[in-house]
């Protein structure tokens, strides 16, 4: 597995990697689900690379960058029986030099649910991603449901820009109880961590309603309110039953619906969503 911090070593040592490439973009404090990203990257392609990188330019003011967990060292001893062929940690100066001033936008998608409270935040996403695959010309680039609208976001970028990569999204993994696994996990404490589960719980009564026959995106609203109301820890953020591509809400669903929320547990921010779909009650339903 070889450890490079200049794009120049990307660039050399990606070139003599034969075959299909699988790229896992990831921030690091890596967990089961970034590694089964990386298991899925490995059963399908001929090599693989990762990159670790905390984005400061997708944290807005008062967002928790300087706090954003970091354990190189274990990121690198958890990945090497893995396969993984090569891994960028490139620094902030690296990624964004001096006199940076190029942005990539995408505008419609980006603009509801977490580019609502977090302005920036996906011109941030996209421009590193872009910057990540000029790198690393990756023929698939894996991520994970839980960050369902960056996927979204993410193949919008592809297909507008023509990007040769194919964007392979992979169910979110969650802990026994429902709870998708995520670094800022670890920023709760235990009654905290107990109260987070209220998230899943509130996607899976919205699920049930829907596969009993409610097509109503309002009541499934309501639902996941009454059920995040019950948790004296949770404070909504934004409740949401969009449509999985546009991410635009719903009034009535036909087949499918994106059910996704925002909640504070204490002081830390969760995200968790579920695909429905008629006739499947799968938890792991993704995009």
């Amino acid at each position: 597995m070889k450890v490079v911090a200049d794009i120049s070593d990307v660039r050399r040592e990606r070139a003599v990697l034969p075959g299909r490439f699988g790229l896992v973009p990831t921030m690091g404090a890596l967990h089961e689900g970034h590694l089964s990203l990386v298991r899925r990257a490995r059963a399908e392609c001929d090599a693989v690379g990762l990159s670790i990188f905390v984005n400061p330019t997708q944290f807005g003011p008062g967002e928790d960058l300087s706090r954003y967990p970091r354990d190189l060292d274990a990121d690198l001893m958890a990945l090497e029986p893995l396969g993984v062929d090569l891994v960028w940690t490139p620094s902030p100066e690296v990624m964004y030099p001096p006199a940076f001033q190029t942005w990539v936008m995408i505008e419609e998608v980006s603009k509801r649910l977490e580019g609502e409270r977090r302005p920036g935040h996906f011109r941030g996403v996209a421009t590193v991603v872009a910057k990540l695959f000029n790198a690393f010309a990756p023929d698939r680039a894996y991520f994970g449901q839980k960050d369902a609208q960056q996927t979204v976001v993410i193949r919008r970028m592809v297909e507008d820009l023509s990007i040769p990569t194919e964007i392979v999204v992979c169910p979110t993994v969650r802990a026994p109880d429902g709870l998708a696994l995520s670094s800022r996990n670890s920023y709760l404490n235990p009654g905290e961590r107990q109260a987070a589960t209220v998230l899943f719980r509130a996607l899976s009564e919205a699920r049930a309603a829907y596969l009993r026959g409610e097509c109503h995106a309002r009541v499934l609203r309501d639902i996941m309110k009454s059920v995040l109301e019950q948790e004296p820890l949770a404070r909504v953020d934004y409740i949401s039953v969009a449509d999985p591509e546009t991410l635009v809400e719903l009034e009535q669903i036909e087949d499918r619906a994106l059910a996704s929320l925002a909640v504070y547990i204490g002081r830390t921010r969760l995200i968790d969503n579920i695909l429905i779909l008629w006739g499947s009650d799968q938890v792991n339903c993704y995009i």
